[in-house]
């Protein structure tokens, strides 16, 4: 017994050594990706902002191209609640199938790549129509992954019409925007309804498929305030910290299901409209992300099975302030580069 746990330390910190060297190499020298052409793809909160960025990266890297592909007033499906025609020629008029058009439907239409979850319709057919004169079948759905019940029964109808959802990419959120003390109650509730909750509700819908197929990709797009809160925005960095957590938990716990990982996204502040009005002090210094960016890259860190992702890279030097320094130093940091007023300004999305 002994000689079997001095064994487990000598081990133990070569296996470590040959890890961290093994990422300093994957840092230099290129990684293989990932085939993402026999994925299929469900975005939340995909109708703008980040969302209709990954839809556009996603079927730009390898998501299947349609053989023969039309725009929409030939080919895909028009969905509200569920999928549509899933795909089938319709009528230029009513929108309707013509009469026998399921059955001659080609097979490559039966599992879209991907699918668009979110609550605007608006914005919701403006990115499937995009992503469609890409030459990608897109469908898109209306949920509100804040309702439980709602979450369920959409999934049921996603895999009815459209398949085994394998790369499952939580992005949806809200912002309230506001300190605690004048947040409205049923503003927070749905932030953290959104923002948390939610995650757990799609994971729980499309998870167990991927266990059973052993293939299956879980992404979290969270945000680096998971890691160090604002004032002026207590909903959205609570639930963001609380998102974090999940993601962290259900990452380890996938360590012994082959074929199926997780990722989560810790970006910095992007410049799209739900954060509208947030000013930093010197945003030459620490300008927005663009969207495509952080979009680029998410779909990149699933290519290469990256667990988390720091965007931009800087940000790691945040997890180690937090750990070193005292909380009045950090408290310094905040108003240095006006991270503490940045939430004065803030309008959102309008």
């Amino acid at each position: 017994m002994v000689w079997k746990w001095l064994g487990a330390l000598v081990v133990f910190p070569l296996q470590m050594i040959y890890l961290v060297v093994k990422a300093a190499v994957g840092l230099v020298l290129p990684a293989k990706l990932r085939d993402l052409s026999r994925e299929n793809v469900l975005i939340t909160g995909g109708g703008r902002g980040i969302g209709r960025q990954l839809a556009r990266e996603f079927a730009e890297r390898g998501a299947r191209k349609v053989p023969g592909h039309r725009d929409s007033r030939g080919w895909g499906p028009k969905a509200r609640g569920t999928a549509g025609t899933g795909g089938a020629p319709t009528c230029c008029r009513c929108r309707n199938p013509r009469p026998g058009s399921e059955s001659r439907r080609p097979p490559y239409f039966s599992a879209p790549p991907i699918v668009l979850w979110g609550r605007t319709e608006k914005c919701l057919k403006e990115t499937t129509e995009e992503i469609r004169q890409m030459g990608t079948e897109c469908h898109y759905f209306i949920c509100d992954v804040g309702n439980r019940e709602e979450v369920y029964q959409t999934a049921k109808a996603v895999r009815e019409k459209v398949g085994d959802i394998t790369i499952l990419v939580n992005n949806a959120a809200v912002v309230h925007g506001k300190s605690l003390m004048d947040s409205d109650d049923d503003a927070l509730l749905k932030s953290q309804h959104i923002n948390t909750l939610g995650q757990f509700w799609t994971t729980k819908a499309f998870l167990p498929r991927m266990l059973e197929l052993q293939n299956g990709h879980i992404v979290c797009l969270n945000s680096v305030l998971a890691l160090s809160a604002i004032p002026g925005a207590i909903d959205y960095c609570t639930s963001k910290a609380s998102a974090f957590a999940f993601m962290e938990s259900l990452t380890l716990g996938l360590l012994d299901c082959p074929g199926v990982s997780a990722t989560t996204v810790l970006p910095f502040h992007t410049s799209t409209e739900m954060f509208q009005g947030m000013r930093v002090r010197f945003p030459n210094l620490f300008p927005p992300l663009k969207p495509e960016t952080v979009a680029r890259r998410t779909v990149e860190a699933v290519q290469l099975n990256q667990a988390l992702l720091l965007l931009p890279w800087t940000m790691h030097a945040l997890i180690i302030l937090k750990s070193i320094l005292p909380q009045a130093a950090l408290e310094e940091i905040h108003k240095f580069s006006g991270t503490y007023t940045c939430m004065n300004t803030f309008k959102g999305r309008t």
